[in-house]
């Protein structure tokens, strides 16, 4: 039998030229038997040493883990007078929000921690008023509770539009349906205990700070507390906050210029302030329109202003925002008790949305092809998808 009709291995002995037939000179023998034999090595060496070290690791405990959290972030919750009344059930002093978060409802009960800036005040009671002094029904915060939302941050230009009431109120309507707040407090003993959120989620740590530029010139209430955007008291949160325990640092920022598409210098040079002195992921709010995103060569995201969540304002670029979705993951080595190695790597991915009315629905770009719309709605929600997507891709 020819040696090239005994399988795999006698087919390439054959296109080595190792026939029956073959009379080689001994160096060209040599030759093509050294050539096989490292081809032997290639195949099977690897998988030898990938046993070993498989096996080795396990005598000597060596080990790794891998543990990852969703983080998904919105924009400005706003609501000026016509949501409030589109919320409104008929002939009745109650209000329903549902409706309006009904596409994006799941995408934050699928988060592992869902953060908004609320950029109004909350009252079990009327008048409920829209801009320029917010004052907006409980109800906001039910629908907040309905889809998941675990963090509201409160630090903004509207969160004194009424003085001491809206603060009170606004924190207590919050605590008693179980949604954490960031960035104003009611007293200093509320400051002392709640200034740096902590979070754990599947033994990840989290701390979450929230800062404003300003409070429209509304004096803060005597005795209560608003974080304002001071590099010295900022240095002073970040200092505090013990990174042998904590795994990620998240800041929700109001500033920037309102109504521009592009982050200014006092944006940047804050965010790189910040990141120098350990904030991870910027999340930030106050222009009404989405801005560009940056991505350090570190890992660290500064997410600039994801425009507007839901508001009533429908001029182009402010009649919708982003929906940041940030998966956190911690990757970590050792052997046996101790640990050799750990870090954490962040993945962002966005999605526009947009705000159709009457109800103020908030309509992700996955599913906006599927939902009913007017002429006019259509041409709005394909003009801001695209000037988005043009941005983002600059």
């Amino acid at each position: 039998m020819c040696i090239c009709e005994g399988g795999r291995w006698g087919r390439l002995f054959c296109a080595y030229g190792f026939d029956n037939s073959t009379d080689l000179p001994i160096f060209e023998f040599v030759k093509r038997i050294f050539v096989i034999s490292l081809l032997f090595a290639a195949a099977f060496i690897p998988r030898l040493l990938v046993c070993a070290d498989s096996a080795e690791d396990e005598k000597r405990g060596v080990w790794s883990r891998m543990r990852s959290v969703k983080i998904v972030a919105a924009g400005d919750l706003m609501q000026h007078r016509p949501q409030v009344v589109a919320a409104q059930l008929d002939d009745t002093t109650k209000f329903d929000y549902r409706p309006s978060f009904r596409y994006v409802a799941d995408r934050f009960r699928e988060a592992d921690i869902a953060i908004v800036n609320l950029e109004t005040t909350l009252s079990e009671r009327g008048p409920y008023t829209g801009y320029p002094c917010f004052r907006s029904p409980a109800e906001v915060a039910d629908a907040m509770a309905d889809m998941g939302v675990d963090v509201a941050a409160l630090a903004n230009n509207h969160c004194c539009d009424r003085g001491a009431y809206g603060i009170e109120s606004t924190a207590d309507i919050l605590d008693k349906r179980g949604i954490c707040r960031v960035g104003v407090y009611q007293d200093s003993v509320d400051y002392q205990e709640n200034n740096i959120l902590y979070l754990e989620r599947y033994g990840i740590q989290f701390a979450v700070v929230n800062y404003t530029y300003g409070t429209n010139g509304i004096n803060v209430p005597k005795g209560m507390v608003v974080n304002h955007l001071d590099s010295v008291a900022i240095g002073h949160d970040l200092a505090s906050i013990n990174r042998d325990v904590v795994d990620c640092v998240i800041a929700v920022v109001h500033w920037g210029n309102e109504y521009e598409r592009q982050a200014n210098r006092e944006q940047r040079q804050m965010a790189d302030f910040m990141h120098r002195n350990g904030v991870d992921l910027i999340i930030g709010s106050h222009p009404h329109v989405v801005q560009p995103y940056d991505i350090r060569d570190d890992g660290k995201i500064t997410l600039y202003s994801l425009g507007n969540f839901v508001s009533n304002q429908r001029t182009r670029y402010r009649d919708g925002g982003l929906v940041a979705t940030i998966d956190v993951t911690v990757v970590e080595q050792g052997c046996g008790k101790k640990l050799l190695n750990r870090r954490v790597d962040y993945d962002l991915n966005v999605t526009p949305v947009w705000v159709l009315l009457p109800e103020y629905e908030i309509i992700p770009s996955d599913v906006g092809a599927d939902v009913k719309m007017n002429y006019d709605s259509r041409f709005r929600y394909n003009r801001f998808m695209e000037d988005v997507r043009e941005l983002l891709e600059k």
